[in-house]
């Protein structure tokens, strides 16, 4: 749910009641746990979009988003990075559902935001698309921070250099993920006895 008290603090701004044009201006990001695409963009023209919002161009003129060269160079320069130079003129309905996450996350990321959030990025996955994601959210890692929401406990100690677990919306453990994985109190509530 939405964020009722407290204060929250992003590149020295106060952010909590912050709209999200201005948290994307602070070089925030985000990706849904439920993918948010449009039917009839392609992969291209979604990539396009992005771009042309992070840009503060105008987005009355939607289609067509990818005819505009240098945003249809930067978002084919982005394809290849997300594991969808095949899919670049693909419509959403043929994607797999991981590669409508990698294109969301794309999304997200393209404009080189300072912080991207990631909601469940492995929800939903086999194991084929969810190694993609992993090795996708690991480069992202060299270019941005990341900051991870994830229940598959085994993805988040590869990928995290730093790990909090809540339970019941309360912190039981932060550090480390070796410090965290041996923590008494995250092997009782997630990892079960080894």
């Amino acid at each position: 749910g939405a964020c009722e008290a407290g204060k929250i603090f992003f590149a020295a701004h106060h952010i909590r009641r912050a709209s999200a044009h201005r948290r994307a201006r602070l070089g925030l990001a985000r990706s849904f746990q439920i993918t948010r695409l449009f039917k009839s963009f392609s992969v291209a023209e979604h990539l396009a979009l992005a771009l042309q919002a992070a840009s503060g161009s105008s987005l009355g003129a939607w289609s067509p988003v990818a005819r505009e060269r240098a945003l249809a160079e930067q978002a084919h320069a982005s394809l290849a990075q997300l594991g969808l130079t095949e899919k670049a003129d693909a419509r959403i309905e043929q994607l797999s559902h991981g590669q409508r996450r990698a294109l969301e996350v794309g999304m997200a990321v393209v404009a080189q935001p300072r912080l991207v959030l990631l909601d469940e990025p492995l929800a939903g996955m086999g194991p084929e698309e969810a190694a993609q994601m992993e090795a996708l959210i690991a480069h992202l890692q060299t270019r941005t921070t990341v900051l991870l929401i994830e229940h598959d406990v085994d993805a988040v100690f590869r990928l995290a250099s730093r790990v909090t677990v809540l339970v019941s919306g309360q912190v039981i453990a932060s550090g480390a993920p070796a410090a965290v994985r041996a923590d008494a109190r995250v092997i009782s509530a997630y990892l079960g006895q080894e």
